[in-house]
Parts: structure tokens; sequence; C-alpha cells
């Protein structure tokens, strides 16, 4: 092959740098997804109070429940970490041992948003030995995993159903006690793991095992819009993305820092909610009639509605921050029913219905 061979010419500058700009790109704006109203909230909420322990989002192929997260990823306020710290500390105390940090310095980052994929390996998830340090110095030192980089900020897992069941068990593990704890090798670390779960995937490849389904606080289901309106909308917004990029994000930009505002303004207003019994009450009666295992669902739809009404600007729950937030709370916690042909979540709005009228 020779030099003047077309395989071998170095790319035009121009389409160079329009690859370069298309690599710098920044996600879809969270603001400018079309529908998907539920996904969207629920998403929210997690970010104004991540105890409530993440959202599942189940749905067919294309109907942007990844394109949801990466945006996700951008809107997040940012958060303050130690420098350098790999499990961003919040303060310079809480930086782990092994990691040697000797900066006390404090600097603002995004939020983490990780990617855990399909077949990744326990080491990877964990963290394990850095063989690099172990051969060329002979010293044992730890290399972190994707759950330190997640502390305080987002674990996500594309086609989460069909993640190999050993992961599955280490994450149970550790989204319960909210440590990693690595010992192999000589090594014994710990250090703090906690992140919030956000899952997608679509129920025609398989489903979510019961111990897994239960820590995701939410869970919604997304569909392809019906209505030709709705997906011509669709079609426009990702076209003018793409191909008006600077203008569109310069309009979506002003939609996301308010979103944004509002979520900080969440943040500070809940912990002054005013929570009257009759709530408690009803969070009580309403998974009693669902029938729903455990006290989970409970502790879920109380924060979600405490979520929703500091995100509204109330200052007291209410009955009707319940009905909006009891689908997505609940819908994942249900016993199959083989004499109902009605979703879970068809099912919680019919009982909800009757038990909070």
């Amino acid at each position: 092959m020779s030099a003047a061979d077309p395989a071998l010419r170095l790319a035009h500058p121009v389409e160079h740098m329009e690859q370069t700009r298309k690599k710098s790109r920044q996600p879809f704006p969270f603001s400018a997804i079309v529908g998907q109203e539920a996904m969207k909230q629920a998403m929210i909420l997690t970010a104004i109070d991540p105890g409530i322990g993440g959202v599942l989002v189940f749905g067919d192929r294309g109907t942007g429940k990844s394109t949801a997260v990466r945006a996700l990823a951008a809107l997040l306020p940012e958060i303050e970490a130690v420098e350098g710290c790999p499990v961003n500390s919040a303060r310079p105390e809480d930086c782990p041992d092994w990691a040697g940090v000797t900066s006390s310095r404090m600097i603002r980052k995004p939020t983490p948003v990780i990617d855990l994929p399909l077949g990744v390996t326990e080491d990877r998830v964990v963290g394990a030995l850095d063989i690099e340090r172990a051969l060329t110095r002979g010293e044992k030192a730890f290399e972190p995993g994707l759950l330190a980089r997640a502390n305080r900020g987002y674990l996500y897992i594309d086609e989460v159903n069909l993640l190999e069941d050993h992961i599955v068990d280490l994450l149970l593990d550790v989204a319960q006690s909210g440590e990693n704890v690595v010992e192999r090798e000589g090594l014994s670390i710990r250090h703090p793991a906690r992140f919030v779960l956000v899952g997608s995937g679509n129920p025609e490849e398989g489903e979510l095992r019961p111990q897994l389904l239960d820590r995701f606080g939410l869970s919604v289901e997304v569909t392809s819009p019906r209505d030709i309106e709705t997906r011509v909308e669709v079609i426009q917004r990702r076209d003018t993305y793409e191909n008006g990029y600077d203008g569109f994000m310069a309009h979506w930009r002003v939609q996301d820092d308010a979103l944004r505002d509002r979520i900080l303004g969440a943040r500070a207003l809940l912990p002054t909610l005013k929570t009257p019994n009759t709530v408690l009450h009803d969070c009580a009666a309403l998974c009693i009639a669902l029938g729903s295992d455990g006290l989970r669902g409970e502790l879920t739809l109380l924060r979600a509605a405490r979520g929703l009404a500091a995100f509204e600007g109330d200052a007291t729950v209410s009955r009707s921050h319940l009905r909006a937030v009891a689908a997505m709370s609940l819908s994942h916690r249900l016993r199959r029913d083989p004499l109902d042909e009605a979703g879970s979540g068809a099912r919680v709005v019919r009982c909800v219905d009757e038990v909070l009228p």
C-alpha cells in the first residue's frame, strides 16, 4: 500500500475539527427531553433527596432512558470535595488513609455519574491491588474501582436486568451498608460508597432479581409516544441538537439552569417541611391495602412526597403529593396477582383512588 493511498491520509482538517467538536459536546439538555414526565420527575426527586434510593427505568429501546441519565449528569448541582480524594470526600478528615491525600484544599466538581457496564469484573467495581506499583516498586497499593468514583453521586447501570448475579450481590451489600470493603491480596481496605442507583432496561430481555428491584426507591415505565405531534417534536429537537448545536444549547441551558435552581431551593426547604400525622396514616393505609412487603414502601413513599412538596415550594406535605408519587414508589414492590391482568402501576392507581380519595 503506497503512501498516497487514501487509507493512510490524515482526515481533512475541517472534518477533523468537526469530529473534535462533536466529541466535546455536552449531553442533550434535560429540559429539552420531550414527554416522559414520570421519568424526569423521578430523577429530579432523587436529586433533591438522594436518600429516596434511586430510579429504575424500564421501557422499549429508543425511549430516551440513556439520554435522560446523561442529561441528568449535566443538570445536577456541583459538589464540594477535597482535591485529589478518590472518593470525593466532603472534608479532609474523611479522606481514607490508603489514598495518601495531603491536600486540604476544597474544590467544586460535577456530581459524579459513573457507568457500570455489562460484563464488568469484580475488581473493576470494588477496586484491587495496583499491579503496576506492585511490579515496579514492590509496594502494595490500592487502585480504587467504580464504587469509589461513584461516592456522593450516581451509579448508572444500562440493561440492569442482564447484570451478572455475583455483581448484583456485591451491589446489594454495598447499597445496604454504604461502605465498600475489599480484603484480598494482603489488602484490607474500606471506603464510603454512598451513591444513587439508576438502572435502565428492556423488560423483554429479562426480569430483574427481586432483591435488586427492591433497592430502587422509584420505578417508572416509559413508552414511545403514540401521537404524531409529540414524535415530530422529538425529531425536531434532536435534529436541532445535531445540526444547530450552539443555538439549541444556549436556549435550553437557560431552562436547565432554572431547574437546577429549583432543585437547590427544594433541598434547602426539605428540612423545614411539616408532615402531618394524617399523611403518615395515609402512607400506612395505602401500603397495607396494596399488600406490599416490609416498611420500605411507606418510607420511600413519604420521602418522595416530601421531595415533591419541596420542589413545588409547599410548606406542608399533603395527600395530593402522596397521590402523585404513589405509582413510582410502590408499583415495583407488589406481589404478582395472577387473577389481575392489570399492570402493577394500574393496580396502584386504582388502590390510590380507593384509599386516598
